[in-house]
């Protein structure tokens, strides 16, 4: 069966207590990013904001802890506290159930739920869990969201550290599966050192042989991309002739390089400031419909915290799905406990789980 977005269900403003809640309180910034006291913090979840007698407003383009702004008579933007300026008119108030004209609605797509038992096995994901209608339901999902939304992937290193699952990403991307990318600055060092020297960390892709000398080739990798100026260049030039950043890059897809105090060179379009890398990687965040992050804990988490759990496109609410592949239970948990309560957990190896994505969706096993 085709896939089919659920449907929305707006919260009933005519019945009680939203039908006598009273209009959100707007109080003006003390001074530029600060907020003023009893500031509303943002969710993941479809927020809406009683303007006047009658009229609540959804959030559009929603974030986790955020603040609300109102611009003008109607227009409310939600934004980061350091965008803040003195005297920005900002929404407050703790309650979340309409008792100070603010209402958060969790409940919207209504999502189907397995009858259970008062007492039963395997209630919490866990390596042992069985992940078949996952797949069977992301096949389906990704065949939808090819031509009706936004892919996002969030990728680690560990994807070019295989042969066979370098080169299913790169079919995912050729097949129209990806339409944005997010990483750091390990996951493109390592896929083009693949590309020039056919190792990663300077062992094999495929046999996992170290070679001689190889501890220098992720170095060599990133001499050689910074005396060139930039990957785009690199493919251009004709030095990558492989892999997933020289596919990401000749279908001109959009990525966000976010960089960490850890890294090596880096690669010439890693952004360093963290500002600047949040702000890009949350214009992409922003345009997801579908999130799949793969064996990347601290971007998956940054990821988590820039979707919200719902988009607004043409005036259609529909839900953002968030998947996690990892072979960690922590950090499944860990997302979760960062506030990520939609995403949903695939505990497996990354390389073995694009391998199968792939083969399963060039298999026609989606829509």
């Amino acid at each position: 069966m085709p896939f089919r977005l659920p449907e929305y269900h707006p919260p009933d403003f005519s019945s009680p207590p939203l039908a006598t809640a009273p209009t959100v309180r707007f109080e003006p910034a003390p001074r530029a990013g600060v907020a003023p006291d009893d500031y509303h913090a943002t969710s993941v979840y479809p927020e809406y904001l009683h303007l006047r007698p009658g009229q609540w407003r959804l959030l559009t383009e929603s974030r986790m802890d955020c603040v609300v702004v109102r611009r003008g008579a109607d227009m409310l933007d939600v934004v980061e506290f350091r965008r803040l300026n003195k005297g920005d008119s900002v929404a407050c108030g703790r309650g979340e159930n309409g008792e100070e004209g603010i209402f958060i609605h969790p409940d919207g797509f209504r999502h189907s739920t397995r009858e259970r038992e008062k007492f039963a096995f395997r209630t919490q994901f866990t390596r042992e869990t069985s992940f078949s209608i996952d797949y069977d339901e992301l096949y389906d999902l990704l065949a939808f969201e090819r031509d009706n939304g936004f892919i996002l992937w969030v990728l680690g290193p560990a994807l070019a550290f295989d042969r066979d699952a370098r080169e299913a990403f790169t079919h995912l991307v050729e097949g129209g599966f990806v339409h944005g990318l997010l990483a750091g600055n390990a996951l493109p060092t390592h896929d083009l050192e693949g590309a020039l020297y056919g190792t990663s960390l300077g062992q094999e892709i495929y046999s996992k042989r170290d070679t001689r000398l190889g501890h220098y080739h992720h170095l060599d990798t990133l001499n050689r991309l910074r005396s060139l100026g930039s990957m785009r260049r690199a493919v251009e030039d004709g030095v990558i002739r492989d892999g997933i950043m020289r596919s990401v890059i000749e279908r001109s897809i959009p990525y966000v390089l976010a960089g960490s105090i850890r890294d090596d060179g880096p690669l010439p379009e890693v952004l360093s400031d963290v500002c600047q890398a949040q702000d890009a990687m949350r214009s992409l965040a922003r345009r997801a419909t579908t999130v799949i992050a793969l064996a990347s804990q601290l971007h998956a988490i940054a990821t988590g915290n820039m979707a919200p759990s719902y988009q607004v496109s043409g005036g259609r609410v529909r839900p953002v799905y968030f998947y996690l592949v990892d072979m960690s239970e922590f950090a499944v948990g860990k997302l979760a406990n960062r506030g990520t309560l939609t995403a949903r957990a695939i505990l497996t190896n990354v390389q073995d789980f694009v391998v199968t994505l792939e083969r399963g969706l060039r298999d026609g096993r989606g829509g």
